[in-house]
């Protein structure tokens, strides 16, 4: 059995949404190949089911599925909280790819693929997540962003109160970094290094996440934060 490396639990389960049987097949096989579980879906709605009853630790979704897109399922995955998600997309355009990054995807893989290195990405995936507690000290404050890695919580502590924000891996990742060190510039490749090591390498993908993640901020109530620097990148800066 092929090694997972000692961050990827064996018992890590993995939601397959793709209504291609054969695809599905394939991709199953080959994470039980290196000793994790998977579960079948077939189209958006059961997918968004087994979400919900299995709890996975990683969705394979698929773009282009029947009932409710990858699109709108990724969406409501979002809004229930910060379970990886890789795209599987046949739509090999940057639009495409930089859609999914806005909406909270935290990789993806243009068909057809080669499955081991699906099974590849979904293992440094997984290590992302069980590393990035790790990865920060177990508290970081920063005038009112105060994270707590154990529990993979960011709390705003703002005039009207607290406020709890949901955030994906990949932008959980960009905030304790920017956080360690509030008054720095770090820059596009420093984060993109940092953050997302296994994943695209445009830098401004990297962009794409501090957008996103800008905006849940500012729904709370936190302006400005992250803070752009002009050809440089990007930091928490003074607003926070």
């Amino acid at each position: 059995m092929p090694s997972r490396g000692p961050s990827v639990p064996a018992e890590s389960l993995v939601l397959i949404a793709e209504d291609e049987p054969d695809i599905g097949e394939i991709l199953a096989a080959y994470l039980r190949r290196s000793g994790l579980r998977s579960v079948r879906a077939f189209d958006g709605a059961d997918a968004l089911a087994k979400h919900r009853t299995h709890r996975p630790d990683l969705v394979l979704l698929d773009v282009q599925m029947p009932v409710l897109d990858g699109w709108q399922v990724l969406r409501e995955i979002r809004h229930r909280g910060h379970t990886p998600v890789i795209m599987l997309t046949a739509m090999d355009q940057d639009v495409d790819k930089l859609t999914g990054l806005r909406i909270g995807a935290d990789d993806y893989v243009v068909k057809p693929f080669n499955p081991a290195e699906v099974v590849a990405r979904v293992e440094a995936v997984l290590r992302r997540t069980r590393v990035s507690a790790a990865d920060a000290a177990p508290t970081l404050r920063a005038g009112p962003i105060e994270i707590d890695a154990d529990r993979h919580a960011v709390t705003l502590h703002l005039d009207d109160g607290l406020h709890a924000i949901d955030l994906t891996l990949t932008e959980f990742k960009l905030l304790a970094h920017l956080l360690r060190a509030p008054e720095r510039v770090c820059s596009r490749a420093e984060l993109l290094a940092a953050c997302l090591p296994e994943g695209d390498t445009l830098e401004r993908t990297v962009d794409s996440h501090v957008s996103k993640l800008r905006r849940k901020l500012e729904a709370a109530g936190l302006q400005g934060v992250p803070e752009s620097v002009r050809g440089v990148g990007y930091r928490v800066g003074r607003a926070a």
